[in-house]
C-alpha cells in the first residue's frame, strides 16, 4: 500500500512539473527581434570592428588629418553634399574614409561618426562627421580621443596640409577653441548598426 502511494505521489508531482513547464513556455514568445546570443555576438563584433578602424586610423596617422579635413572658406568638410557641413553620401575621400568603407560598407553595416568636444563654457558639444541615419536600438559605439593643437593645420581636399592653422583668428572650424595652447580634445565616435 505504501509503495502505491509513493508511486501515485511521484506521478502527480511529475505531471505538475510538466504542466508548469508547458505553461511557462507558452508565456514567453521568441520573435526575430528577441535578444539572443547570436545577435549579441554580432553587436560585439561590430563594436570590435569600430575600435579596430579607429585604432588603425590613429596608428596610420589618418584620424587627426581626417578631423582636420575642413574647408575654411565654405565652413564645412571637403566635398560634402546638400550644403551640409558633414557627410551623408558615404565616407570622406581620405584614408579614414577608406578604412570605414572597407570595414562597414562592404559588410552592409550602417554607421555614423560624431565628433564630441567641450566648448569654452565646459558643455559637451556633438558634431556630425558622417551621418547615415538614426541608429537602431542594437547600435554599438566605439571611440578614440585625439588632441588638436593651435598650430595644427587644416587639410586641403587632396589631404595635404594648407597654411590655415586652427589657432588663426580667421579660422571658422566646427570644433571650438578652448582658449589655451591645446585647441581642444576631440572624441571621435563611431556608432554602427545592422541594416
Amino acid at each position: 500500500m505504501r509503495a502505491q502511494a509513493h508511486t501515485l505521489e511521484a506521478i502527480v508531482s511529475g505531471m505538475l512539473l510538466l504542466a508548469s513547464l508547458v505553461f511557462a513556455l507558452q508565456m514567453t514568445a521568441v520573435t526575430p527581434l528577441s535578444a539572443s546570443t547570436s545577435s549579441q555576438h554580432i553587436e560585439n563584433q561590430q563594436q570590435a570592428i569600430g575600435h579596430g578602424v579607429l585604432a588603425s586610423a590613429a596608428a596610420e596617422d589618418a584620424l587627426k588629418p581626417a578631423v582636420l579635413y575642413w574647408d575654411n572658406s565654405t565652413a564645412q568638410f571637403h566635398n560634402t553634399a546638400g550644403g551640409r557641413e558633414y557627410y551623408t553620401n558615404g565616407p570622406p575621400d581620405n584614408r579614414f574614409g577608406e578604412l570605414l568603407e572597407r570595414a562597414f560598407d562592404q559588410r552592409g553595416i550602417a554607421y555614423n561618426v560624431y565628433l564630441r568636444f567641450q566648448n569654452m563654457q565646459g558643455r559637451t558639444v556633438t558634431t556630425r562627421y558622417i551621418y547615415s541615419g538614426e541608429p537602431s536600438d542594437n547600435a554599438v559605439r566605439a571611440s578614440h580621443t585625439i588632441t588638436l593643437m593651435d598650430d595644427d593645420h587644416l587639410r586641403d581636399a587632396d589631404g595635404t596640409r594648407n597654411s590655415t592653422r586652427l589657432g588663426d583668428p580667421a579660422t571658422d572650424y566646427t570644433v571650438s577653441d578652448t582658449g589655451t595652447n591645446v585647441y581642444n580634445t576631440v572624441s571621435v565616435e563611431v556608432v554602427a548598426w545592422r541594416i
